[in-house]
C-alpha cells in the first residue's frame, strides 16, 4: 500500500520520471497478489480432476434420476435416449477434442506439481504403440497429464502420434463424465476399445495402458520406487497380437504426491481392500494430501512434488496372431530389463540418489 501511494503521489507532484514510471511501481506492487492468484489457480486445476475422477460420475447418475422426477423428465428422457445410442462409442476411437486437450486449465494443472514430460527417442507414424506406465500412484497425474491433455506437448515432441490413456471402463458408464474423458483421448481398458485403436484406427496410435492397476496403488507411498510387472504379461501378448512396439514409460514422483495408510498383509483392512478391489475394478485406499487453504493440514489436494516422465526407447515387436507362452515370455523379459535401464538412467536427473533401486513384483 505504501509503495502505491508513493507512486501516485511522484505522479502528482512530479518527482517521478513520469506517469508511466509510476505505472510500473504499481506493477510491481501488485506482483506478489498476481503470483499467489496463479497458485490458487494451480490448486483448483488440480482440485477440480480429482474432485471430478471421484464425484463427477455418481453425482450426475444421480441427478439424472432425479430429473426424471421433475419437470425436466423430458430433457433426462431425451439424454437418456442419446446415451444409449452413443454408448459403443467408447469403444470405438471415443470422441477427442484437441479444444478440451488445450485448455488453459491443464497449464495450470502442470504447474502445480510440476510435470514434464521428457523424450528420449522419436517414434514412428507408420507403427502402432503400447505404453507401458509406471508406476500407478493413486490418481496417475502424470499419465492423464502428459497423455490425457496437450500441457505437456505431446503431440510437438511426438508429431503423428496420438495418445490415448485407457482406463477403468466403468468410468464411460457414468453420465457426462465418459464425454469428459472421451474428450481427452481417454478409452476404456478392455479388449474392444484397445483392438480398435490398434487394429482399425490406422496407425500413428499409442496406447497407454497403466499396468500395475490396482494391485500396484495399494503399495504406492512416497520414496517407494516398486512395480507390479512380473506377472503381468497380458499386455505384451496383445503388443504381438496386433504388431505393437511396447514403450516403457516412468513417472518418478508420481507416488509422491500423496501420503498413504498400507496395511499389512493378512489383516482384516487389507482382506477388505482387495475384496472391493475385485467388486468395484479399483482398490480404494485410504490417503490424504494437503488441506485447500492451509499447506500443513490434511485434505485431498495432492501435495505439489515433481513428477517428471520419461517415455523411453520403444521396442519392435512382430505380428504374431497367436503368439506362445515362450515368446510373450521372451518380450516381457526384454521389457523389463528395458524399464530397469530407463529407470537407472535417469533417478539422478529426476531427484533420486544413485543408490535407489526400482523393485519389480
Amino acid at each position: 500500500m505504501k509503495t502505491i501511494l508513493a507512486a501516485y503521489s511522484g505522479a502528482l507532484k512530479g518527482t517521478g520520471s513520469s506517469i508511466l514510471s509510476a505505472l510500473q511501481d504499481l506493477s510491481v506492487a501488485f506482483w506478489p497478489c498476481r503470483s499467489k492468484m496463479e497458485k490458487h489457480l494451480q490448486v483448483i486445476s488440480v482440485l477440480q480432476w480429482v474432485l471430478s475422477f471421484l464425484a463427477l460420475g455418481a453425482a450426475c447418475t444421480v441427478l439424472l434420476i432425479y430429473m426424471f422426477c421433475t419437470d425436466c423428465w423430458l430433457i433426462a428422457a431425451m439424454y437418456t435416449a442419446w446415451l444409449i445410442m452413443d454408448w459403443n462409442t467408447p469403444k470405438q476411437g471415443g470422441r477427442r477434442s484437441s479444444w478440451v486437450r488445450n485448455w488453459t486449465v491443464w497449464t495450470y494443472f502442470r504447474d502445480y506439481f510440476p510435470v514434464r514430460l521428457i523424450k528420449t527417442h522419436n517414434l514412428l507414424p507408420n507403427r502402432n504403440y503400447i505404453f507401458g506406465y509406471h508406476p500407478h500412484g493413486i490418481f496417475c497425474f502424470g499419465a492423464f497429464c502428459n497423455f490425457g491433455t496437450e500441457a505437456t506437448g505431446f503431440s510437438k515432441k511426438f508429431p503423428g502420434i496420438k495418445p490415448s490413456l485407457a482406463t477403468l471402463a466403468g468410468n464411460f458408464c457414468m453420465p457426462v463424465l465418459r464425454d469428459y474423458l472421451m474428450s481427452g483421448g481417454i478409452c476404456p481398458v478392455n479388449k474392444n476399445s484397445i483392438d480398435y485403436l490398434l487394429s482399425r484406427n490406422g496407425t500413428g496410435n499409442a496406447v497407454v495402458i497403466v499396468v500395475g492397476g490396482a494391485a500396484e496403488s495399494l503399495q504406492c507411498a512416497p520414496g517407494v520406487n516398486a512395480v507390479t510387472l512380473k506377472n503381468r504379461k497380458g499386455f505384451v501378448r496383445l503388443a504381438l497380437q496386433k504388431g505393437s512396439d511396447l514403450v516403457p514409460v516412468y513417472s518418478f514422483g508420481e507416488n509422491d504426491v500423496y501420503k498413504q495408510v498400507i496395511f499389512e498383509e493378512g489383516t482384516y483392512w487389507r482382506y477388505l481392500q482387495k475384496k472391493l478391489q475385485k467388486i468395484l475394478g479399483f482398490a480404494p485406499c485410504l490417503f490424504h494430501g494437503c488441506g485447500l487453504f492451509f499447506g500443513d493440514s490434511c485434505g485431498i489436494v495432492p501435495y505439489g512434488k515433481p513428477i517428471t516422465t520419461i517415455v523411453g526407447e520403444p521396442i519392435t515387436v512382430p505380428k504374431i496372431e497367436d503368439p506362445t507362452d515362450e515368446m510373450v515370455d521372451l518380450y516381457h523379459t526384454m521389457y523389463i530389463k528395458s524399464l530397469q535401464c530407463l529407470f537407472d538412467k535417469y533417478k539422478t536427473r529426476s531427484g533420486l540418489k544413485e543408490s535407489d533401486v526400482l523393485y519389480i513384483q
